[in-house]
């Protein structure tokens, strides 16, 4: 269990990250940091075209995005604001990501994101990911909430999310800029009771 954070003014101070150890994992999946080496299999899955359209990430996507993304990540670790995994099976390259984002007013919640590679879909390895990563979130982070938005039109997204054990909020109207459009979100959650 990590330290709970200390509580100045109503919001939480940061408490440094960790990924688990061992690494989270069921069967062959296995969620493990982001390294050097996978510069290539990250520009690879952001410049997927559904990656584009549904996700925040930059389009088009360059090496350059890639290698400040995993570049930026201990210091995210260090600052307590969120870690991200490599979906990996087998021992393999990353075929997807998935990470929590803690909300910096609300230490208790976090936010999760996912994506994988177009060649690995429809294999499981998203709601796998996503269950681990998040019910970790509740159960050793000690999170009261874990939750998600997918693109109204994203129904394979919202298909992992309802398998992964999380439940339909509802839509979030105008929610966010995506591809430089207001973009209505369906808002998804999983809280510690639903464990």
């Amino acid at each position: 269990m990590y330290p709970r954070p200390c509580t100045i003014a109503g919001v939480s101070a940061p408490v440094p990250l960790s990924h688990p150890e061992p690494p989270l994992g069921e069967g062959e999946i296995e969620l493990r940091p982001w390294e050097d080496g996978d510069l290539d299999a990250m520009v690879a899955m952001c410049r997927d075209p559904d990656v584009a359209r549904f996700t925040r990430v930059p389009d088009p996507y360059s090496e350059a995005d890639a290698r400040a993304w995993i570049d930026a990540q201990p210091g995210r670790l260090e600052a307590g604001e969120g870690l991200t995994f490599a979906i990996t099976a087998g021992g393999g390259p990353p075929m997807g990501s998935v990470g929590l984002r803690i909300d910096p007013g609300d230490r208790d919640i976090a936010e999760a994101g996912y994506m994988v590679a177009p060649d690995a879909r429809g294999r499981g390895l998203a709601t796998t990911a996503l269950r681990l990563a998040s019910r970790w979130g509740l159960r050793d982070l000690g999170l009261a909430r874990v939750h998600l938005t997918t693109h109204l039109e994203n129904a394979a997204s919202q298909r992992v999310a309802e398998r992964a054990g999380f439940r339909r909020e509802g839509v979030l109207r105008s929610w966010e800029e995506i591809g430089g459009e207001r973009t209505d979100l369906v808002m998804y959650s999983l809280v510690a009771a639903d464990l």
